[in-house]
């Protein structure tokens, strides 16, 4: 005699017998993607951004400063929103959090060093910066470095799955 079949019930959060955890590096990649958000976006914002109207595409000439200190123009802010996009994909899996910290914070220590050398009123101040984006991407570079150090979880394979009879 058959069986009648029976519906299988979705999983509640929580139930499966593999617990999916996310180790601390994904949430430092996920955390800093965010803070690139909002910092690309406050950088279109009137009231964060002052002098929103010298807003230029790119170069020295953009007279835009977000919260007043740090000179932004809307490439930018643009990068700050890629890198968002980045972070937020790439914390998927603690290798890709890792790769991303440390990737993403050895462009910011060079951006920094980048932003030390060039004339900040130069042809050459494409992105533009000035000193506090100077101080502002070399702290950026050493947390994410620094957090790109953080768990990535365990080495060892996850348990298998367990099939229950008549489910």
């Amino acid at each position: 005699m058959r069986r009648p079949h029976r519906r299988s019930q979705p999983e509640q959060p929580g139930s499966s017998p593999v617990a999916r955890t996310t180790a601390p590096v994904q949430h430092a990649a996920a955390t800093v993607g965010v803070a690139f958000g909002l910092l690309g976006l406050l950088g279109f914002l009137p009231g964060f951004t002052s002098n929103i109207g010298a807003l230029a595409v790119a170069g020295p000439g953009s007279g835009a400063m977000l919260l007043g200190v740090f000179s932004v123009s809307v490439l930018h802010n643009l990068v700050h929103v890629l890198f968002a996009v980045a972070g937020l994909a790439l914390s998927r899996t603690p290798r890709s959090a890792r790769g991303y910290l440390f990737a993403g914070g050895a462009i910011y220590l060079l951006l920094a060093l980048y932003g030390a050398l060039v004339d900040q009123n130069g042809a050459a101040n494409f992105v533009p910066v000035n000193t506090a984006d100077d101080w502002l991407h070399l702290g950026i570079g050493a947390l994410m470095i620094g957090l790109g150090l953080l768990p990535g979880g365990s080495r060892t394979p996850p348990p298998q799955r367990v099939e229950r009879e008549g489910a």
